[in-house]
């Protein structure tokens, strides 16, 4: 499969790359840096220099022709502001979910976070007074986006709303659910949960959080339901 990456260069889509890559597959992560690209290709994918806050649809749709899915893995980062929490976590998953729709890639896997709905909306508005505000526009930026992409009936979707993320090796087990209880989980657990999703064809039309546990990520995939 060709699976087309937004934010190619994060730390989950360079260990969702290699995995992809290790399997066989033919990952092409999108990248604003161009120095980014030798990272990409050490990871085993191919770099798209695209900046997704200045491209429109067409461009991006003509960019994803032929893909068999895509991955939402961008996101303003930390320090980056309020504005850029809408621009890049909210507007640009509905970017490449116009533009999925466009080529005809019915795929699409977003990486959200746990709790998202929970913001709360009397300080997710612009500006942001502090640090603490810039949070609840990321987590409104989160919850709108993940809404935008539940109610494209056309995109065979999956949304995975993983909880605290560190970088400890991956243990191939998680807990996932609706809800719930807060917790933890690697980033590499959270790139073999995108990998088993789009390798396997499960927790299509589903939305989960996603902790450490006891249950391999497969058999996790194959039972969820929303």
């Amino acid at each position: 499969m060709r699976i087309v990456i937004a934010g190619g260069h994060g730390k989950i889509a360079q260990l969702l790359e290699r995995r992809l890559a290790d399997a066989g597959h033919d990952p092409v992560g999108i990248v604003r840096n161009p120095d980014h690209t030798a990272d990409l290709e050490a990871a085993g994918a191919r770099a798209l220099v695209l900046d997704l806050e200045r491209t429109d649809v067409d461009t991006l749709a003509g960019h994803l022709d032929g893909a068999d899915a895509v991955v939402f893995a961008a996101g303003g980062g930390g320090g980056s502001g309020a504005e850029r929490k809408l621009t890049i976590d909210r507007d640009g998953a509905v970017l490449l979910a116009d533009a999925a729709e466009k080529a005809g890639v019915t795929r699409y896997v977003m990486v959200s976070a746990i709790g998202t709905d929970d913001f709360d909306p009397a300080r997710a508005e612009l500006p942001a007074a502090n640090d603490d505000d810039v949070y609840q526009v990321y987590m409104r930026a989160k919850s709108e986006a993940d809404a935008d992409l539940r109610r494209r009936e056309g995109l065979d979707w999956t949304i995975v709303r993983p909880g605290g993320l560190t970088d400890d090796a991956g243990t191939g087990r998680v807990t996932v659910g609706t809800t719930v209880e807060r917790g933890s989980i690697p980033r590499a657990d959270v790139a073999e949960i995108i990998a088993t999703a789009l390798i396997e064809g499960t927790a299509v039309k589903t939305q989960f959080e996603a902790v450490s546990g006891d249950v391999t990520v497969s058999d996790a995939l194959a039972t969820i339901k929303y």
